[in-house]
């Protein structure tokens, strides 16, 4: 099953996360599939992107996301509405 979630970046007590499409067996930090958008916890404001077209193309191929992928994607489509 593919999955699409949090990639962890950065140095300790520095997260910064990829969202990314991997192979759902596949470590944590491992290989992916693609990157789809970016999460930095450590900035104010909005502090995430996702390129939604990609997120759609995936999720209608069978993609899961995450809870919270899931959220930040319903997020950002109720920014765009």
């Amino acid at each position: 099953m593919v999955a699409i979630r949090l990639n962890r970046q950065g140095s300790k007590d520095r997260p910064y996360y990829k969202i990314v499409v991997v192979d759902s067996r596949a470590r944590r930090d491992g290989d992916f599939i693609e990157q789809v958008g970016t999460y930095n916890p450590m900035a104010e404001g909005e502090n995430y992107t996702l390129d939604l077209e990609k997120v759609d193309k995936w999720i209608a191929n069978g993609a899961q996301p995450s809870e919270t992928v899931a959220s930040m994607i319903k997020k950002v489509r109720a920014a765009k509405a």
